[in-house]
Parts: C-alpha cells; sequence; structure tokens
C-alpha cells in the first residue's frame, strides 16, 4: 500500500498489484465514470464542498491530514483509472495548479500536472490540457470569468458539467485560499496525503463503475452521514474504544432493525432517510441538553463531528445513548403497535389513566421523525423524551407510577410555554438542560427536586405539583377527581384558580363552564370585580372565547388580582349545585335590578347590560386610571396593543352612524353637528365646527364616585331631544 501525496504518485515509483516498481505515466478518467461533482452547485453538494476544502485548508495551515484510500486499475502502459477517488484526485489537481499559478512557480515543477486528464468528454479532456498551460492574471472578481474570456475557452464547454464543476470548484479554492503565501510549500512537505491500493487487472467495463458509482447518482445525506458515522466506528474499533461485536451491531441495526422500525411510517412525501436523521438530530440535542449545553444549528455531519468523533471523551457513550434510543422503539414495536403504545397513555380528551394533549398526533415518536426541527415542539420533545426514560427504565418504574409520573411532567410542559420560548433552547439560552434533569427525577422518582437547577419549569406550577404529589398520597380516592379538572380545556394541568382546598368545587365549576360563557362572565361579575390587571393599563375580563378564561386561570408574576378572581370564581360556585344558565340569568337580573332600584350604577352595571361592553374578542380592557376613574376605560379589540379600532363603551352605545374615531382610540364619537367625549362624571359635546365645548353633560355620582343615574340613558334623552 503506497501513502503518497498528489504529486508523488506521478513523480514517483509506485508498487503496482504484482509489488513491482513503476512509474504511472498518465492518470485518466476513463469515459464511463461519472462527471466531476465536487462543483455542484445544489445545497447538499455545497456543504460537502466547503467541509471538504476547509479540512485541506486546516492540513496546509494546522496539522496534515490524509484523505483515506483511492483504488486504481493500472494498465501495461502504467495508465491508472481510478475506480474510486475521483473527486479527491480531480480537487488536488486544481489545488495544485492554483497554488503553481498563484505563486509562480516554475513550470518543470508542475509540469506532472498533464499527467491528468478526463476521457469523459472530449471537452473536459482538452480543458485540463489548456488549464495547466494557462497563467491566469487573477484581474477578475472570480477566477472562472478570467478562464471564461480566453480565446481558447469555446463558450459551449460551459455546458459540460465535469468544466462547470471545475470552474465553481476553483472560484471555491480561490476563495478559500487567496489568503496563504506558501501553499506550495505546504503540499511540497506533504501535508495533503492518501492511500493508494493498486487493483490487480480486472478488466475495467462498464459494470464496475456502474457498481461502485452509481453512475452519475450524487450521495444523499443520509448516504454522507452513514458513511461519516460507519467511519467513526471502524476507527474507535481500530482503538479499542468500541470492540469489534458492538461496531458490527450499531451498522447492522442501521441497516435493518433501525430502518425496518421507520420503514412502517414511510408515505409517498417522505423518505426514511429523512426520519433517521431527524430523530438522530433529536437525539443529539437530548445528548447535548444532558450536557447542559445548548445545541448548535449544524447539519448532521457536523453533529458527527460534535458527539460521535472516535476521539470525543464521550464517544462509547453517545454511542451507548444512541442505540437505547432507538432500541428502545424496536422493542416496543415488536411487543405491540407504537401506536396502540401511545394510544393507551395519550388521549385528545380526558380519559382515566392517560394524560391529555391537545395535538392530534397522539404517537409522539412518529411526530418527532417527521418533523422534528419543523414543528415538533419542545414541549413535545419533552413528552418523548419521558416515555424513552420509563421505557428504558421498565425495570424499576411500574405503570401504575408511570402513569402518575408522565402526568405531573405534562402539567409542567403545558404550564411552561413561556419559560421554554425564553429559554431559547436550541439558538442560545438554556432552560431546558435543567428541565431534562427535572423529568429524569420526576419519571424515576415520582418526586420534584428542589435542590435541583430552579431555573426550569414554571415555579407556580412546581410548587402546585409538589402540593397535589402529597395530597394525593393522603387522598388516593379523590385523585381522579383531581385529574378530570386538571384536563378541562380551561386549566390544562393548573388548577390554582380552585385549589386544593375547594375539592368540593371541582363538579361545579365544571357545571359552570358548559353554561354560556357571556353570561358566566356577567354572573362573576355580580359577584365582584373579577378583573386582573396586565401590564401598560391592560385588564382581563371573560369573554365567549376560550383564550381569554385561560389566561384568567392560569397565575403568573406579570398578572395581579390572582386571588381576587379565584375568590369571586369560588363565591359563584359556592351558591348552589344546580348550576346552569336558568341560575346565571336569574342572578344578573336581579344584580341589574337591585342597581336600579338603589340608583347605584357602577361600571360593572353597564358592562352587564350593555352588550356593547362586551365583544366577542379577547376580553382585553384599559384603564388609565381604574382606581379614581373606574368610567374611562377602553374595549380592545385586539389581544396585545390598543390600536386604533378600540373604543370607548359608553360612546359605542349612543353611537349611530359608526361615528366612533379611529384617530383617538374610540374615545371620540363625531357625529354630523357635534363631537362627544366622555370624562369620568360627566359627558362633554363639542361643536363640530370649531371643536369648542358646547356643552358639559354632568353625572350625578354619590360620595363614592359611583353614578346615581344611568349615564347611557340621560345621554340618549339628550341627544334624541
Amino acid at each position: 500500500m503506497n501513502k503518497l501525496s498528489f504529486k508523488e504518485i506521478f513523480t514517483q515509483k509506485i508498487k503496482n498489484e504484482k509489488n513491482e516498481e513503476i512509474e504511472l505515466s498518465k492518470i485518466i478518467i476513463p469515459m464511463i465514470q461519472r462527471d466531476y461533482a465536487q462543483g455542484r452547485e445544489d445545497p447538499t453538494t455545497t456543504r460537502v464542498r466547503d467541509r471538504f476544502l476547509q479540512s485541506l485548508y486546516d492540513a496546509i495551515t494546522k496539522e496534515p491530514t490524509t484523505l483515506d484510500f483511492i483504488y486504481g486499475d493500472i494498465d501495461q502502459n502504467n495508465i491508472m483509472t481510478p475506480l474510486d477517488g475521483q473527486q479527491r484526485l480531480t480537487t488536488l489537481f486544481l489545488l495544485y495548479w492554483y497554488s503553481a499559478k498563484k505563486e509562480n512557480i516554475e513550470y518543470e515543477q508542475y509540469e506532472f500536472l498533464n499527467k491528468f486528464s478526463y476521457a469523459t468528454r472530449p471537452s473536459a479532456r482538452e480543458f485540463c490540457k489548456q488549464l495547466v498551460g494557462f497563467c491566469p492574471k487573477f484581474d477578475k472578481e472570480k477566477l472562472s470569468e478570467e478562464i471564461i474570456n480566453q480565446n481558447w475557452f469555446p463558450l459551449d464547454w460551459k455546458k459540460d458539467p465535469t468544466i462547470h464543476s471545475m470552474l465553481v470548484m476553483l472560484d471555491s479554492i480561490s476563495e478559500k485560499f487567496s489568503n496563504i503565501n506558501n501553499i506550495w510549500e505546504k503540499l511540497e512537505e506533504n501535508v495533503i496525503t492518501f492511500y493508494f491500493l493498486p487493483i490487480k487487472d480486472i478488466g475495467v467495463t462498464d459494470e464496475i463503475y456502474i457498481k461502485m458509482n452509481s453512475r452519475g447518482k450524487p450521495l444523499t445525506n443520509f448516504e454522507n452521514f452513514k458513511a461519516e458515522l460507519e467511519q467513526e466506528l471502524d476507527y474507535a474499533k481500530e482503538n479499542n474504544i468500541i470492540t469489534q461485536e458492538v461496531n458490527s451491531r450499531i451498522k447492522d441495526k442501521i441497516d435493518k432493525s433501525w430502518t425496518d422500525l421507520l420503514w412502517e411510517y414511510k408515505d409517498d412525501s417522505n423518505i426514511i432517510d429523512d426520519y433517521f436523521l431527524n430523530y438522530f438530530r433529536f437525539i443529539c440535542d437530548i445528548i447535548c441538553y444532558k450536557m447542559e449545553e445548548v445545541p448548535k444549528k449544524i447539519d448532521e455531519i457536523d453533529l458527527i463531528k460534535e458527539y460521535f468523533l472516535a476521539s470525543n471523551e464521550n464517544f462509547y457513550d453517545n454511542i451507548e445513548i444512541l442505540e437505547k434510543y432507538f432500541d428502545c422503539w424496536v422493542d416496543i414495536s415488536n411487543q405491540t403497535n407504537i401506536d396502540e403504545f401511545f394510544e393507551s397513555y395519550i388521549s385528545n380528551t380526558h380519559e382515566k389513566g392517560k394524560i391529555k394533549i391537545d395535538k392530534k398526533d397522539i404517537n409522539v415518536f412518529r411526530d418527532c421523525i417527521v418533523n422534528y426541527n419543523k414543528n415538533f415542539t419542545f414541549g413535545r420533545s419533552l413528552i418523548l423524551y419521558s416515555f424513552i426514560v420509563y421505557i428504558l427504565n421498565k425495570n424499576s418504574i411500574n405503570e401504575e407510577q408511570f402513569r402518575r409520573r408522565i402526568r405531573i411532567v405534562n402539567n409542567l410542559i403545558e404550564n411552561s410555554e413561556d419559560e421554554m420560548s425564553s429559554s431559547t433552547g436550541r439558538s442560545g439560552g438554556n432552560r431546558i438542560s435543567p428541565m431534562v434533569n427535572q423529568i429524569d427525577n420526576i419519571i424515576l422518582t415520582g418526586k420534584i427536586d428542589n435542590e435541583m437547577d430552579k431555573n426550569n419549569f414554571n415555579k407556580t406550577q412546581l410548587l402546585e405539583e409538589e402540593e397535589k404529589i402529597k395530597w394525593c398520597e393522603e387522598n388516593p380516592e379523590k385523585c381522579e377527581k383531581l385529574y378530570e379538572l386538571e384536563d378541562h380545556d380551561y386549566l390544562y394541568g393548573q388548577i390554582s384558580i380552585l385549589g386544593l382546598e375547594n375539592y368540593d368545587l371541582f363538579d361545579r365549576f365544571h357545571k359552570l363552564f358548559n353554561c354560556d360563557l357571556d353570561k358566566v362572565d356577567c354572573a362573576l361579575l355580580t359577584i365582584g370585580n373579577y378583573a386582573q390587571a396586565l401590564s401598560s393599563g391592560r385588564y382581563q375580563l371573560g369573554s365567549n372565547k376560550r383564550e381569554s378564561w385561560v389566561n384568567l386561570f392560569h397565575k403568573s408574576e406579570a398578572k395581579k388580582n390572582f386571588e381576587q378572581t379565584k375568590n369571586t370564581l369560588c363565591n359563584l360556585l359556592q351558591i348552589t349545585d344546580e348550576i346552569n344558565n336558568d341560575f346565571l340569568d336569574l342572578i344578573i337580573n336581579e344584580y341589574i335590578n337591585k342597581c336600579e332600584l338603589n340608583s347605584r350604577y357602577d361600571w360593572r352595571y353597564y358592562y352587564i347590560k350593555y352588550n356593547e361592553f362586551r365583544p366577542k374578542k379577547y376580553g382585553k380592557y384599559y384603564w388609565r386610571d381604574f382606581e379614581n376613574k373606574p368610567y374611562e376605560f377602553l374595549v380592545m379589540v385586539t389581544n396585545r396593543i390598543l390600536s386604533e379600532n378600540a373604543y370607548q363603551p359608553f360612546l359605542k352605545v349612543i353611537d349611530k352612524n359608526n361615528g366612533i374615531s379611529k384617530q383617538d382610540n374610540g374615545n371620540k364619537l363625531i357625529d354630523t353637528d357635534y363631537i362627544v367625549e366622555i370624562v369620568n362624571n360627566a359627558y362633554i359635546v363639542y361643536n363640530r365646527e370649531d371643536e369648542s365645548e358646547c356643552r358639559r353633560i354632568i353625572i350625578e355620582q354619590d360620595e363614592k364616585g359611583i353614578d346615581k343615574e344611568d349615564r347611557i340613558l340621560k345621554i340618549k334623552h339628550i341627544l334624541d331631544s
């Protein structure tokens, strides 16, 4: 076996297959070989090209490298025909040419380049010949432009795929190596070599090339990935990092059991190669989180370099994780259908012994292999990881324990959306690592570890889950009703709006939110002001939309008055067990009648009586000064910002001609002859022509600033008259 540089294969005597010393007269890429492909411009080839040039650059600037094996058939005229290595040889030919021309090397030193040629097409052969004799001025933005402009370069050569690829590669080489001045010197020091293995003359037929090269067919991402991984496995075996048995076993599983596992999910729009790489990336991300690092946005080949280089101190552990994480699903598929496995633990509705997940596809493994890195969320990753931990530890975790523990994990995930999104997970900060550690502890022990990094799941939910763990141990007969409440569409795991101390109200909560939501909203306000203060003057109330109630029922540091909402809700639920729409209508009408009987009209009265105060939106309102000016507020029609479509509800009720002004955030009503504005204790009417104040309609109020007359009826009467 000969270890040679590109120059040495032409200038030194080498041993042929008969162990005779010979000197190659030429290397010719035969007609049957595929075109030079490393210059293709598709994304995959571009990545491969960049990676290969980087390795050559590192060899010249840092440490020498050896480019594996090159096989060739040598005929009686000492002409070598490559069977494998055409792409590497061509790139080296171009690198030697570039360095010779850039550094003005004497012709005698690079004359050997004439011994390399292509026979795929006459144009490719002639191009190689002309290139060796050409001395560029390097005066164009791209080297290829200068070459194409030469009179010896026919324009139709650009259609030759080999010539086109060579031009692309020359531009890449020029861009990569332009800052190095001693390339030729380093090449002469043999910093880039390869092993040359001559093959006994077996007749270079089309069949051989078709078998060895899959003629003209570029390698897929998965084929490149597999080749890189197997190379590291081989290196690890040779250096006694793993045994031959492990080496063979992993390779065999990639080709057989792991591929068979994924094949069942194949459809017309996907190939299992992509499934494999998606799951591989998931595994790499978990490895990264366990190392308390943040995953990098790199491709699968670079992931191998990151976690599966044989020289990596964690190589053996990572290979073990790779094997276990694939094998666990192979084992499940051998015992039962994976769909059925997940169906026994997950549902889209509340079912005894299962967790509830809104996403339609409850087969989280399938979702991962199909959608990872597209729309597969951190939450889905953590759920899948939880199942893997269970499957790998079935000997120490019984099924009943796991059903309880996966519910705890699911509750934490469902209520930690902000924590997961702000973690930046795969792209820069890291809260996911401590979440993974917390999941390990929960699934393996059934407990929450308060000693670990606090920067993981939502703090409120962690405390609630701790309380529920203890409560369930003390009240096993009540647990199922708790789980049913957790699975309510408005709660998804967090029950702090009721609390464990209000267990007797759990059933009534379900009844209440089977009623008309607008009536629920109004009925709650008859009990008390249950609004929660958000930021920047915004307040949250209920509406006929689910989202508003979800916001109200989930405690966070960004919202105030949560306990007030809780007390109001519980007070309503405690009135009766017969909760229905008729009951809600009754207390709503009683409240309105009482206000009118006592001539006491606070803002809640207007909100409940007049539909304009309750649009079918997000339940968001804006008060500049709620305590001192409760009647001065705006109805928001967007979720987060005060838009031009907001409006003052007291003006909306009396608006007959769509005169609410968008320029004033709905604070003014502009009619034909007048403009109306509202302040806390009055309506102000302005002249339309000069906007001068022409009348102030004072609203009579008591000593606490509460209306003693219905201001809407009053302004309507005045405007009508």
